[in-house]
């Protein structure tokens, strides 16, 4: 079950209602968005701050199953998120962890980061501070930020082997669950924009893009699904 995404205060306009071929790339895209890995034990979990607190539910269910015994929760504050996580993304998720009843000595906060990258960085520190000297990280993440997190993770912690994971949901549900598909759609194509650019700036490492994930991409693109693309 993922929680209620605020990530714009302004939520997008509505567009006309979706082709069965626009919802189709949607689709593929979801599904390349999401690296498939098999979930094993990990030293440690990284639950990526965001505006969806259903990534605190997940993060909380994989502690119970007893897939790792101490969770990062990573996470400050920005204008997409303070009117829904006043108090920062990190410590909105650590209280839903401790209603979850995750206990208090397994979580480790990080309060200050802004992007990706920080997120890494600065729990990567957290734990070092801890004595915590990972092998391997579960990454728990928003569904279409699975790819991003295992390519900025394998960038700036190559030495650490990042298994990903987010709520086991098909798109539609997802969808049902924001309240917004437009924005949904929105999300996906600009995270796929950065999974293809940011390579290039330095921020992670190259992925292979099937050329129908790409068609699809553009497409949606032309269709006015744009409004979280970068300046590239």
């Amino acid at each position: 079950m993922t929680g209620k995404n605020a990530n714009d205060p302004a939520p997008s306009p509505k567009r006309r209602t979706f082709t069965q071929e626009q919802w189709q790339q949607a689709e593929l895209i979801w599904d390349f968005h999401q690296t498939h890995h098999r979930i094993q034990p990990c030293d440690a979990a990284i639950a990526l701050g965001c505006n969806d607190l259903g990534v605190a539910d997940h993060a909380s269910e994989l502690y119970h199953a007893g897939l790792f015994p101490t969770l990062v929760l990573t996470g400050g504050n920005s204008p997409a998120t303070a009117e829904v996580f006043p108090r920062g993304e990190a410590v909105h998720f650590r209280e839903r962890a401790l209603e979850l009843g995750v206990p208090d000595s397994a979580i480790l906060l990080e309060p200050r980061a802004a992007n990706t990258g920080q997120n890494i960085t600065f729990s990567r520190q957290v734990l070092a501070e801890a004595g915590i000297d990972p092998s391997a990280v579960l990454l728990v993440s928003m569904p279409y930020m699975e790819r991003r997190a295992f390519a900025t993770t394998r960038k700036l912690w190559p030495e650490v082997e990042a298994v990903c994971t987010s709520a086991p949901l098909h798109l539609d549900e997802y969808v049902k669950n924001i309240g917004d598909a437009d924005l949904v759609i929105d999300m996906m194509v600009g995270d796929l924009q950065r999974v293809m650019e940011y390579p290039r700036r330095g921020f992670a490492i190259e992925q292979e893009v099937p050329p129908q994930v790409r068609e699809a991409y553009t497409s949606l693109i032309a269709a006015g699904f744009d409004s979280r693309l970068i300046q590239t």
